[in-house]
């Protein structure tokens, strides 16, 4: 039989006690409250149930306990069993007073099962449950005894396993110190030969690195050459776009000048003519009230020069305010 079975046969021993007792005390209950009622003053039949659940406590109490006491394989002593037997005595005669009294001989052994089924499951249980424990710590004790068994023969062979290791490390350290002996004269003749061999790599880069260098130093002498022939040429550039920019700028004031000398001549001639007799075409009239303001003559003297109304004249002097020209642009824009 193994755990699981024995865990089964517990189980089942354990819900049929507890069906037992929970019927029992079902039942007790149910039959002695009426000879508790029969019995108690009538002010006082509330109470009738109290006794009866007293008593089936107290033999829950002895089922609970001694099946924890069974599973630990200990022992509570005498007074256990004097509790359990006198809940049992008291259930049996609570539940057979009534018929006793009555002398109904076949009331009486009816209503004796339940308490006798509840006395015997009890003690019957507690044999089961102490049965089960000693065989569960047989089952334990194999157990153990099979669990040190195989430990020791795994103990055995461990120990065979380290000595076979043991001599095959033996022999790998030997013929590892006969590798490393091997490796070590192959070592100092590859340290020999890649000596040489930087030797002459040695050489090799010395020739290159001058090479390099030689290179580097034309090169830079080229770079300098082209630096200096390309500021020459940015210089002289500049110089050129200067001279350029000086003759434009040269032309520019001439050509100013002469387009401000141009509209002083034109500005005198218009003012020189003096005050019309009759009246200017637009185009005239407006060159002429350019030339006026430019001037910075009054509105009335620049309408008598053009002939045209003082309104007229106020106008184009605004209009020439909002463009706020110089007075040779206006002349010029007014004779173009």
């Amino acid at each position: 039989m193994n755990a699981v079975q024995i865990r089964s046969a517990e189980q089942a021993l354990s819900v049929g006690t507890w069906l037992i007792v929970c019927g029992a005390m079902l039942y007790s209950v149910l039959t002695v409250t009426p000879l508790m009622r029969a019995h108690t003053p009538d002010a006082w039949d509330w109470t009738a149930p109290i006794l009866p659940i007293v008593v089936d406590a107290a033999v829950v109490i002895v089922v609970r306990l001694d099946s924890v006491l069974a599973r630990l394989g200990g022992e509570g002593g005498r007074w256990p069993v004097v509790l359990r037997w006198m809940t049992g005595i008291m259930t049996l005669a609570l539940n057979t007073a009534d018929s006793a009294l009555r002398k109904d001989l076949v009331g009486v052994a009816v209503h004796a099962v339940a308490p006798l089924l509840l006395i015997v499951t009890s003690e019957t249980g507690l044999a089961y449950r102490r049965a089960i424990t000693a065989a569960v710590n047989g089952l334990q004790e194999r157990e153990r005894a099979e669990r040190r068994r195989r430990e020791q023969e795994a103990r055995e062979r461990a120990e065979e396993a380290e000595e076979a290791e043991r001599r095959k490390a033996d022999e790998e350290e030997r013929r590892e110190r006969e590798r490393r002996e091997f490796d070590a004269k192959l070592a100092r003749e590859q340290r020999e030969h890649e000596a040489a061999l930087a030797r002459e790599q040695a050489e090799r880069e010395e020739r290159r690195e001058r090479a390099e260098r030689e290179a580097r130093e034309r090169l830079e002498r080229e770079r300098e050459q082209q630096r200096q022939a390309l500021e020459r040429r940015e210089r002289e550039a500049a110089e050129k776009a200067e001279r350029e920019r000086q003759e434009a700028a040269e032309k520019a004031a001439r050509e100013r000048r002469e387009r401000e000398e141009r509209a002083a001549r034109e500005r005198a001639a218009l003012l020189a003519a003096g005050p019309v007799n009759g009246k200017q075409s637009e185009e005239q009239a407006r060159r002429t009230v350019a030339a006026a303001f430019a001037a910075g003559v009054p509105v009335r003297q620049a309408a008598e020069l053009c002939g045209w109304s003082v309104g007229w004249v106020s106008t184009r002097y605004q209009e020439l305010r909002d463009t706020t020209p110089t007075s040779a642009a206006a002349l010029e824009g007014a004779s173009r």
